[in-house]
């Protein structure tokens, strides 16, 4: 992996440390469906993951603003899904993230979330960058499927700009033709480069935006393989959408990994991390 230009800020969630020797899981469905679901996969990644001490942070979109179709199922909308993001918050006892649109969406997230992210879509708006990082949350910004990662320091530089130095950068694939993503691993190393922690978002890297006509479509068979090359390449941690039936989720089924496999994939992402040293 390529040196660093600057040393990597280890960033705090709570008694999460993000960037020093732990790889870090961020995880959880798509989208809040309910809070029963949510509660269930909290809880069993929860367990999963303190087996194998790897530090857990739980993610949740009450809002997909960016569904390919105006017909497809978006979420249960802020207000009722911020209070389930609480909730698993209270009683399972883990940080939560989820995504925020809009600079008037960021004051009632920053409530309840431990970490706001930034869409990757969104990550050159810079009044929402800004938004969040005065939120005194931690932010995570996604880098946009038609950016090179070089392109992320000017990210890094508004959002430092505002003051904020809790950052996170995800890499989540870069456009390659109609309808598909590539994940390139140097970008993983190009964007820790600038000082912060670099997440991999393994489940939207299989993706194939619209390319299911109304809706995307994916593969998430490659999801733990492109998973096992970030951390390989000195990621500091994994961001995966998982649910215990993904061919009945409301968003993202075909790139989401059963909730049943994630300890099997856990196990081979952390022993890749320990044989790293």
């Amino acid at each position: 992996m390529a040196e660093s230009k600057r040393k990597v800020r280890v960033v705090n969630v709570g008694a999460v440390r993000i960037g020093g020797p732990a790889l870090i899981l961020i995880a959880g469905p798509c989208v809040i469906e309910s809070e029963r679901l949510c509660l269930r996969v909290a809880e069993t990644l929860r367990e999963v993951a303190g087996r194998l001490k790897m530090p857990f942070i739980f993610k949740a979109s009450y809002d997909k603003a960016n569904r390919s179709s105006s017909k497809s199922f978006r979420g249960l909308g802020a207000r009722e899904g911020l209070a389930i993001l609480a909730k698993v918050k209270a009683n399972v006892g883990v940080p939560v993230l989820t995504d925020v649109h809009s600079v008037e969406e960021v004051a009632a997230a920053a409530e309840v979330c431990d970490v706001l992210q930034v869409p990757a879509f969104l990550c050159r708006q810079t009044d929402l960058l800004l938004a969040v990082a005065k939120s005194g949350r931690v932010a995570n910004v996604k880098k946009g499927q038609f950016l090179a990662p070089g392109d992320m320091k000017n990210v890094v530089a508004k959002i430092e700009g505002a003051g904020c130095s809790r950052l996170l950068l995800t890499e989540r694939g870069t456009t390659f033709g109609y309808n598909n993503l590539v994940a390139d691993m140097r970008s993983l190393p190009i964007m820790r480069s600038f000082g912060y922690p670099v997440i991999f978002d393994a489940t939207h890297s299989v993706q194939a935006p619209g390319g299911a006509g109304d809706r995307s479509g994916g593969d998430a068979r490659f999801a733990p393989v492109l998973a096992r090359a970030a951390v390989a390449a000195g990621c500091d941690g994994v961001f995966i959408e998982t649910h215990p039936n993904p061919s009945v989720a409301l968003s993202d089924r075909p790139n989401m990994i059963s909730l049943r496999n994630m300890r099997g994939v856990l196990e081979s992402l952390c022993a890749i991390r320990k044989a790293l040293g």
